[in-house]
């Protein structure tokens, strides 16, 4: 008798035949989509002369420290400013000025100092008084009195006009400014004396400050997070490691309690759901009615140190309210995929079966992490490059704005010669920024994206190449007919040098079609958030419509490339033949991939958000030093929720990494299965290669979805 099929034959291809000859992967088989390889071997080439381009070119130096005003690095050894590490502006008032925010570059002249001053004082007031050896440190160096007049030593900027009490910070000296009383104040003191013995308020200081500090905020914060990974990197490891071995034993207890194990993860999730909402209420109970807990976190605003926001009730509400919302969606979806999860059981059951007799394939993430750490690593460093290229861009900055040449390109070695300073004295050619004017400098964006596409496309090749091995080793598994005895020695590896001998091109051009997609996203966030100040609500709702095409156009190509790398595995054709013929088989058991569809990987997500959830609540309770019999270990941190969330972040990615072999395993035995079907009626002469058990369930889990679709 025939078999029924899902949908009509006609409209989604023919069932696959039987062939007493196929035995699994394809060993005989041929190179395909070969262009696409030659392409994706050229564009290597090329990511590889962008980042030796931009080596040659880039300068990290100009990242890490401080310039002064000829160009020159603050605290670079082996220089004459290797003890002067932090940068001394002349004229602080100077840098409230727009030109601040437009040039990146305070216009008055910078200089390197080994320390920042510590008192109030102005060039009029040191001339030639005891004061003169302190304040001479400031000026620039070979300077000597006598030489020229004091009001033609301030035109010049020889030496700063006045000295201000400051303190470095992100090397270079600030203001040092203290609130009493709510009063602002500089050492004590309101009120100042400038360069012109003219008395000037504190609060001139403060705004001058603050267009510099304005640029400088980010790296601020950019500095302490880097501090904050130098002194808890260890701790962190140790938590990854807590989390790889939790991960390791999970997997290896599946093999022999999955459906124990899986129920437990269920209800482990909501376990610690429930204690989640207990002690927010806790927190919240306890902070309400404290003075300054009832704050409204609208009225604090935004900080870095989130334990601000710890001792506000509002914020534990917000936290039960979100783990109760969490808990009932979670709960309701328990409720309504109850059968599908005793299927997806069931298949995971199996899956532990293949893996176990297939260890090695656990270990795999290892080299895709591997990978990934090479990409990531070049991406970053040749970005860091091309964003230091170029030379230092020198312009012309004048006393006041009325010079015509004011922000014009110069050269300090001939600058004096230029009939600028008759124009305009006491202009000074001072440096800028890094840049130049040609081909290279004036495409620098284009080569940014160039790197970031050739990184998005080797990421996801990387990728491609895991699901590929791990699909054609999982297939060797179900396609022996008497399991161990018939699985191929070493499958995992023959499976990798299949793909990467053969199929190189076919998964380059998976990877290079979700690699424009993901770029075009990253285009679209990057001019949405340029134009989220936009009054303009018809092109706010553009935006919003492409972004929310491209995210789904993305998940699509993602689910396509998955099967068909899997077709890629067993039968070793191209990628539009293999995407064409997994949508096919799929579309042809469109009931079954509706009963299993997306049930395995929700209860792999619970398993992971278990392990990882797990580990970030004893990070918490680590690093906020609520552990008394380790709180001596806890590393002194600006921000705990760096580390924190680094663990959190890395223990789902470690997580992750692990289930994903089981998610792929299970999608590889789910195409075989409907495969099997197809090529094989259980007769003795064409037995089915899955286990009697597998097959039952499933043809349970059919039968179901077939009387919910029919009632």
């Amino acid at each position: 008798m025939a078999r029924k099929t899902d949908i009509p034959s006609s409209n989604y291809g023919e069932p696959r035949k039987f062939d007493p000859n196929f035995r699994g992967p394809v060993h005989n088989r041929s190179c395909t989509d070969v262009v696409c390889c030659v392409i994706f071997i050229i564009v290597i080439l090329g990511y590889i002369a962008l980042g030796t381009v931009a080596w040659i070119h880039g300068d990290p130096r100009k990242v890490v420290y401080p310039t002064d005003s000829h160009g020159q690095f603050c605290g670079h050894q082996n220089t004459p400013n290797a003890h002067k590490a932090i940068l001394f502006y002349f004229n602080m008032l100077k840098c409230a000025n727009p030109a601040v925010l437009i040039n990146l570059q305070c216009p008055t002249t910078q200089l390197c100092v080994s320390k920042c001053p510590d008192r109030f004082s102005t060039l009029l007031d040191a001339w030639n008084t005891k004061n003169w050896e302190y304040y001479r440190q400031f000026c620039k160096p070979g300077f000597e009195i006598g030489s020229k007049s004091a009001t033609e030593v301030i035109r010049d900027e020889d030496c700063p006009s006045m000295i201000v009490p400051s303190r470095p910070f992100l090397q270079r000296c600030f203001p040092d400014f203290i609130t009493r009383n709510g009063i602002l104040t500089v050492a004590n003191q309101t009120l100042f004396k400038d360069g012109n013995n003219n008395e000037r308020s504190v609060s001139d200081l403060k705004e001058a400050a603050k267009g510099l500090a304005s640029l400088l905020n980010a790296r601020e914060i950019g500095m302490k997070i880097f501090e904050d990974y130098a002194n808890s990197w260890d701790w962190i490891l140790i938590g990854l490691v807590i989390t790889m071995v939790v991960s390791l034993l999970f997997i290896l207890l599946l093999r022999f309690t999955a459906s124990v194990l899986l129920w437990l993860t269920v209800f482990g999730v909501f376990g610690a759901l429930n204690y989640g909402i207990w002690h927010c209420y806790w927190e919240y109970d306890t902070l309400t009615g404290k003075p300054g807990a009832d704050v409204a976190i609208s009225d604090i605003g935004l900080h870095t140190d989130f334990s601000i926001y710890l001792q506000l009730s509002q914020t534990w509400l917000i936290f039960m309210i979100s783990l109760s919302v969490i808990e009932v969606i979670l709960f309701i979806m328990v409720i309504f995929l109850r059968m599908r999860l005793r299927i997806a059981i069931a298949l995971l059951e199996e899956g532990s079966k293949a893996i176990s007799h297939i260890m090695t394939t656990l270990f795999y993430p290892i080299i895709t992490f591997f990978l990934l750490a090479i990409c990531i690593a070049y991406w970053a460093v040749t970005a860091v490059f091309l964003a230091s290229s170029g030379n230092a861009v020198y312009k012309v900055t004048p006393t006041d704005d009325a010079c015509m040449y004011a922000n014009l390109t110069c050269r300090p070695k001939t600058f004096s010669q230029t009939n600028i300073t008759k124009v305009c004295p006491g202009a000074q050619c001072l440096f800028a920024f890094y840049g130049g004017e040609s081909v290279y400098h004036r495409y620098i964006l284009v080569l940014h994206l160039c790197n970031l596409f050739a990184f998005l496309w080797l990421v996801n090749f990387t990728i491609a190449l895991g699901q590929c091995t791990l699909a054609g080793a999982f297939a060797s598994y179900y396609w022996a007919l008497k399991k161990p005895d018939d699985i191929p020695a070493c499958p995992l590896y023959s499976s990798f040098s299949r793909a990467i001998r053969y199929h190189t091109g076919s998964l380059a051009f998976g990877s290079l079609i979700l690699a424009m997609v993901q770029l075009a996203r990253i285009v679209l966030e990057y001019l949405d958030h340029k134009l989220r100040g936009s009054q303009n609500a018809c092109a706010r709702f553009l935006f919003c419509c492409l972004r929310c095409c491209f995210y789904c156009l993305e998940r699509f190509i993602k689910f396509i490339n998955r099967n068909a790398y899997i077709m890629i595995a067993i039968y070793g054709k191209s990628f539009c033949t293999s995407s064409r013929d997994s949508f096919c088989l799929l579309m042809r058991n469109i009931l079954r991939v509706a009963v299993l569809d997306k049930v395995t990987d929700f209860l792999l997500f619970l398993g992971k958000l278990l392990i990882s959830g797990s580990v970030g609540v004893l990070a918490f309770f680590f690093f906020t030093r609520k552990i008394p019999v380790i709180q001596e270990e806890v590393p002194s941190l600006n921000y705990f929720w760096v580390p924190l969330l680094t663990v959190i972040f890395g223990s789902y990615m470690i997580a992750h990494g692990f289930f994903n072999v089981y998610a792929m395993c299970v999608d590889t035995l789910f195409l075989c299965f409907c495969e099997d079907l197809e090529r094989n009626d259980g007769s003795s002469s064409r037995p089915y290669y899955m286990s009697p058990g597998l097959h039952k369930i499933l043809r349970r889990g059919e039968e179901g979805a077939t009387l919910g679709t029919t009632s």
